[in-house]
């Protein structure tokens, strides 16, 4: 069993056909097809049960499609730290953001790329489950989330500025500056949700429910733009950090600060732990400090 044959094998065995993987392998089928039987008698064990036109792991194909993927990793990892050490930092790093924070990235890249210039980003949006699945798969090397995150024993992290909420309303004639949380109890409310788990919605519910009053949210939505676009059609008012209105426009609107509680959102960076991270992350996680 080497190398070769354990990507033939994870080719496979993520196509779950012959035919597609020898198509993205860029070889021809017969030889494919010789490898994994090859592989198979070596070992003694059936790896892919052939049900019709699809193929599926067995139970030691799993174990063995497992190891595969973790050495096929360290491997890759194991190159780019060669090749950065005689190279330089060059490359793509992959990062993902929550929309809601993208205001730290930027100005990030752009002056990353004045010290880097061989360094090229690759940008994955979602909320923070889906971004913490990126980073389990290996797809990005870091990303900004918004906590709570659970669970959170996979990750390292670094901790951002706490950021306070504010209301968005298309009230431009008030001339107020703040708004108590009680007076939005009566308002049509939008909020943030994830996809999965605990996040900046039950933070907002539970603050108003400690005020005395069950909020009357009309929309749900894990994109803050489309939430902003809401508002301006009049549809409600919408709760969000503050920090998110730097990276959309927000003309015809109007931001008051939350006067009789405080709702804060804590944010971070986070990657996996114990595991390799490029150069060129280890350099972009220092601009945060």
């Amino acid at each position: 069993m080497d190398v070769r044959q354990l990507r033939y094998f994870s080719t496979i065995a993520e196509e779950r056909q012959i035919t597609r993987a020898a198509k993205k392998l860029h070889m021809a089928q017969p030889p494919l097809s010789q490898q994994l039987k090859a592989l198979e008698q070596e070992l003694g064990v059936i790896l892919l049960d052939r049900n019709g036109k699809t193929m599926e792991l067995t139970e030691a194909g799993k174990v063995l499609y497992d190891r595969a993927k973790e050495l096929l990793q360290r491997l890759d990892e194991t190159r780019i730290e060669v090749k950065e050490l005689g190279e330089g930092i060059k490359g793509v790093l992959s990062i993902g953001s929550v929309k809601s924070c993208f205001s730290y990235i930027p100005e990030r890249i752009r002056s990353f790329r004045k010290q880097y210039p061989m360094v090229n980003f690759r940008l994955y949006e979602g909320d923070s489950y889906r971004l913490a699945d990126h980073l389990r798969k290996r797809d990005i090397e870091l990303a900004i989330v918004r906590l709570p995150l659970d669970p959170t024993t996979d990750f390292s992290s670094m901790p951002l500025p706490i950021d306070s909420f504010v209301a968005v309303t298309t009230d431009t004639q008030d001339e107020r500056n703040s708004i108590p949380l009680k007076e939005l109890a009566d308002m049509p409310l939008m909020l943030l949700h994830r996809v999965s788990g605990v996040g900046l919605y039950e933070l907002v519910v539970n603050k108003c429910k400690n005020q005395g009053f069950e909020p009357n949210i009309v929309c749900e939505c894990p994109d803050a733009a489309m939430l902003l676009s809401l508002v301006k059609a009049g549809v409600g008012v919408t709760l969000l950090p503050k920090s998110t209105l730097n990276s959309f426009p927000i003309n015809g609107l109007k931001t008051l600060e939350i006067e009789d509680c405080t709702i804060e959102s804590e944010s971070a960076v986070i990657w996996l732990k114990d595991r390799f991270l490029s150069k060129s992350a280890l350099r972009f996680i220092e601009t945060f400090q």
